[in-house]
């Protein structure tokens, strides 16, 4: 049996993900509700953050964290240690392709390879399912897109700020049939709406 996939995301009103302001407090205070096992993210997105990784407080390894699992088919992390010590997280693991080049010997971060060109999804839930991880969140837009696409996302939950951005939305897959799950307007118009995916 594979985890429970949370899927979380801020978008604006025409589903957009970047190009507004998002209250990230808050979008983490809500992502409490899961208490994830582990929060699964794309290497772009901790790419695009690797400056300030690095120069953030390292307060060290939370042990009631959850494990951050990395996506990095192409090895382009290499703040392995600064995330690991951030505060967040209990630990992190590296999750590779068989073709995935080569990266510098490290022995305090663990890694797992699945599939041969791109990270095999459906397996690392699986794995992570059979080492007793119950909850995985993933709040990386390309990700997320992956995981539907794939039908590994039992529960989407968007923080929709009312905003017109213009561009790209963050999914232009196939349709899928959702099932309303909850709904809370806050003061400024954002609205935090879950539901969960019928496969």
């Amino acid at each position: 049996m594979r985890p429970h996939v949370v899927a979380q995301l801020a978008i604006s009103l025409d589903g957009v993900t970047s190009g507004f302001d998002v209250d990230l407090a808050r979008f983490y205070a809500l992502a409490t509700l899961w208490q994830e096992d582990v929060t699964l993210i794309d290497a772009h997105t901790i790419v695009a953050q690797e400056n300030e990784v690095r120069a953030a407080p390292r307060r060290g390894r939370r042990a009631d964290g959850p494990l951050l699992a990395v996506v990095d088919d192409r090895a382009r992390v290499h703040t392995w240690d600064s995330l690991r010590d951030l505060g967040y997280w209990s630990d992190v693991l590296a999750l590779y392709a068989d073709q995935t080049p080569a990266r510098p010997a490290d022995a305090t971060t663990r890694e797992l390879i699945t599939g041969y060109q791109e990270v095999d999804l459906g397996e690392v839930l699986a794995v992570l399912g059979r080492r007793g991880l119950q909850t995985v969140r993933v709040d990386s837009p390309a990700l997320i897109a992956a995981c539907l696409d794939q039908e590994l996302v039992d529960e989407l939950a968007l923080l929709i700020h009312p905003v017109l951005v213009g561009g790209d939305s963050w999914y232009d897959t196939p349709r899928l049939h959702l099932q309303h799950a909850g709904t809370e307007v806050f003061r400024d118009g954002v609205i935090w709406i879950r539901y969960c995916v019928a496969i």
